[in-house]
């Protein structure tokens, strides 16, 4: 396994709630600002250090703001409610030295409850990842959370634009074992479902982002460094916003995660000859 780079995110505390982190160029888009991922395993990472922050992470809310620089990171934390069994914490991410908000996140935690389990959902068929075509770094470099993941899938890239939004894809960590903060991530992970309407000549970013964690963090873990497979669709797109929801499955069928992402799309300008 690969491990040029750490999801750590080690933080240090400048007084009650306020934290500064150091986001690395390997966390860059190659348009500039950092990775969607980024801020959701941020947002893990601040949440287990607060002292005060009671249980583990269930549902994370991102509204991306502005976008979120290389280099020294402002985390500010609030909590919101603290119940018996339940919390809520607000957490704004932003360029160190300003109260710009970068990233607004609204994070649930609780303590999880021995209760009885039960499935009504189906973790779908795909091909067995090792049989798969390993995935390709153009130029040698990796973009787009790539850095973090390792995706096989049927698929072709550049992705065709056609009526079907579908797509089934194997992923796994190549900077460390499954934990809570690397499913977060990975849920920002998977091609925008504009591109399978109108193909890659549109522009894309998050507005909105929110991740369900249904599994607890030892169920996570027990997932290990192997392959979890993601299944992907959209459902509509008009007036430059377009939806998609994720699943995340365990090789085994445990569903571990579900999410719901809110992108603005736009149709490139195309170049005009000098």
């Amino acid at each position: 396994m690969e491990t040029t780079i750490s999801h750590a995110m080690p933080l240090r505390a400048e007084g009650p709630g306020r934290w500064i982190t150091t986001a690395g160029p390997e966390w860059e888009n190659p348009g500039g600002g950092l990775w969607g991922g980024y801020p959701i395993g941020l947002t893990v990472r601040v949440l287990e250090a607060e002292a005060e922050a009671v249980g583990e992470p269930v549902c994370l809310t991102l509204t991306y703001v502005d976008r979120l620089p290389v280099g020294e990171l402002s985390v500010r934390t609030r909590r919101m409610r603290q119940g018996g069994s339940v919390g809520v914490w607000q957490v704004d991410i932003g360029p160190a030295g300003s109260d710009e908000v970068s990233v607004h996140a609204v994070a649930t935690l609780a303590r999880r409850p021995p209760t009885p389990d039960f499935a009504f959902a189906e973790m779908p068929l795909l091909a067995d990842p090792e049989t798969l075509p390993a995935p390709e770094s153009p130029g040698g470099r990796r973009h787009f959370g790539a850095q973090a993941f390792e995706r096989r899938t049927t698929e072709s890239f550049p992705i065709p634009p056609g009526g079907d939004s579908f797509s089934l894809a194997w992923v796994r960590p190549r900077i460390a074992p499954w934990d809570k903060a690397l499913i977060g991530m990975v849920t920002d992970n998977s091609p925008p479902r504009a591109f399978y309407a109108l193909g890659s000549g549109v522009m894309t970013t998050t507005l909105s982002l929110t991740v369900y964690l249904h599994a607890t963090a030892a169920e996570i873990a027990a997932a290990g460094d192997d392959y979890i497979l993601i299944e992907c669709e959209g459902r509509v797109g008009g007036g430059g916003a377009s939806d998609e929801r994720s699943s995340y499955w365990r090789r085994d069928g445990k569903l571990l995660a579900t999410s719901e992402q809110l992108v603005w799309y736009r149709e490139r300008r195309p170049q005009v000859p000098e």
